[in-house]
């Protein structure tokens, strides 16, 4: 069955029921224009599904007409609250991101009220707007990707782990990986110690079992700089390409990438590659290797995936 939209609905003042409406426009990083709830927050655009609301129905629930539950957008034939936060759905010229699945329940429910449940606060998601355009009943939802590279992004830094910097080089591969294969899982910035990133990684492959782990900092010349030796300890297999990739291509910015150490490996289902520690060098190799990246996870993982990566 494909999936579709059954209603676009909007109400033009919060604490009113949503009313449908012929089609919507979605705007990029706000929402339903017009509608009361949309803004530049996370929850721009509310989805329900009619599988859902019939659970309701089943209860006694009466006159559920779209939009009763305050949804943007009731679908037809999809687990929406199955879904994990960062999956991309394509409507037609109109791309979502999951950001939430789920709210609190207000007190005030009317159909709680009525039936002593309500299935929003559990299978209603919401997400925001990413590429805009119209929506209309009877357009095909698209499920972009369902099999995201799950990815841990660690800074390493002893200072910034004291709380003495800022760290800029995190924050900087989160942004470069806005695209839609990726949806970060894990941040954290911690001291240059071996023992301490092995530890890290090996929680990160074996516990959390994330699919890519990026490290940045502690590649170059320092006594201190050990990232390259805490990987090594941990991997199983090293993935000498990748390494040799970006310093040939970094070698066209700067005869100092030759000084960088990093290097790549994998360990049981996860590549941990080591990024350099600044904003742009670690920004520039990013660039260099993400269009194989999806690949190798996929062949690493076994799972095939309809991802796309970043172009320059």
């Amino acid at each position: 069955m494909m999936a579709r939209v059954v209603a676009v609905n909007i109400s033009e003042k919060k604490g009113t029921v949503k009313h449908p409406i012929d089609k919507g426009f979605f705007k990029i990083n706000h929402g339903l224009e017009g509608d009361a709830h949309a803004g530049e927050w996370h929850r721009q655009v509310s989805l329900l599904a009619e599988e859902s609301i019939d659970k309701m129905r089943a209860l006694g629930a009466h006159d559920l007409s779209e939009g009763k539950f305050a949804e943007n957008i009731t679908t037809e034939g999809l687990v929406l609250y199955e879904l994990p936060i960062g999956t991309k759905l394509k409507i037609g010229e109109v791309q979502l991101e999951v950001t939430q699945i789920g709210k609190e329940c207000h007190m005030g429910c009317e159909i709680r009220k009525l039936v002593g449940d309500c299935v929003m606060p559990r299978e209603g998601i919401f997400t925001k707007v990413l590429h805009e355009g119209w929506i209309k009943p009877d357009d095909e939802i698209i499920v972009e990707a369902n099999n995201m590279v799950k990815t841990a992004v660690l800074t390493m830094s002893d200072k910034g782990a004291r709380g003495e910097r800022v760290d800029e080089t995190g924050p900087a591969i989160i942004k470069e990986l806005d695209s839609t294969c990726y949806i970060i899982n894990y941040y954290k910035m911690i001291p240059d110690e071996n023992e301490i990133i092995q530890k890290e990684l090996i929680y990160l492959c074996d516990e959390l079992k994330v699919n890519l782990i990026l490290t940045n900092g502690g590649t170059g010349f320092s006594h201190r700089d050990v990232t390259p030796e805490a990987t090594e300890a941990v991997i199983e297999k090293k993935v000498p390409g990748i390494g040799e990739a970006m310093r040939m291509k970094s070698l066209a910015i700067t005869p100092k990438s030759m000084l960088s150490r990093g290097i790549a490996g994998i360990r049981g289902n996860t590549l941990i590659i080591n990024l350099p520690g600044s904003p742009k060098g670690a920004v520039e190799n990013l660039q260099f290797i993400l269009p194989a990246v999806p690949h190798g996870i996929q062949i690493l993982t076994g799972e095939a995936s309809e991802c796309a990566v970043k172009k320059e």
